[in-house]
């Protein structure tokens, strides 16, 4: 990653720069929730250390205890391919794991960025992951392979390694896996901050 650029929580004052980045790269955020999201540490932002702009920025949702999942991505189109993309997707794994709830970090994303989450530690699969309700009926919870569920949406990126400059917000949808969409969960191994 580009070396004048700091990964830092969101404060209510970089409300604005955050909307543009979203705007910019043609990706929409649930506006009316964003100031709660904020508040939670759950959006990450890319901050020239130069020029204290904002060039990136990530939300994180919480949609069910035990997960995080990538929403947005984004990065100013002339701070593309430097790995601030990268960046602020492992920095907000590293949040997840200071969480003793939560054992995994989740994202649903269009093929052209299998590469991306794939590098960044993510199992990604073509299969929708199955409601939690599904695998504890099932028993499945039991193997400890549970890798969440898929009520959230899809994660939109406008970054590095896309090979376009957007994804269309689908939430909501009924998707399959012949859609083009695939579903991505890491792993994290919660540790105490020391």
């Amino acid at each position: 990653m580009s070396d004048d650029v700091t990964i830092e929580p969101a404060t209510a004052d970089d409300r604005l720069d955050v909307l543009r980045v979203f705007d910019a790269a043609m990706l929409s955020v649930d506006v009316d929730g964003l100031d709660e999201r904020i508040h939670a540490d759950d959006v990450l932002v890319a901050r020239s250390d130069r020029t204290e702009a904002v060039v990136g920025a990530l939300v994180v949702t919480r949609p069910e205890p035990t997960r995080r999942h990538v929403d947005a991505v984004a990065v100013r189109r002339e701070r593309r391919a430097r790995g601030i993309g990268s960046a602020l997707v492992a920095t907000a794994v590293r949040h997840a794991e200071r969480d003793p709830a939560v054992d995994r970090v989740s994202a649903a994303f269009d093929r052209s960025l299998e590469a991306f989450y794939g590098d960044l530690g993510f199992d990604v699969t073509a299969e929708p992951p199955r409601e939690r309700s599904e695998r504890l009926t099932s028993g499945e919870l039991n193997d400890g392979e549970y890798i969440g569920d898929d009520r959230i949406g899809d994660s939109r990126i406008g970054d590095d390694r896309a090979g376009d400059d957007r994804t269309d917000d689908r939430t909501g949808d009924d998707r399959t896996a012949d859609d083009g969409r695939l579903w991505g969960v890491r792993r994290v191994s919660t540790r105490a901050d020391p």
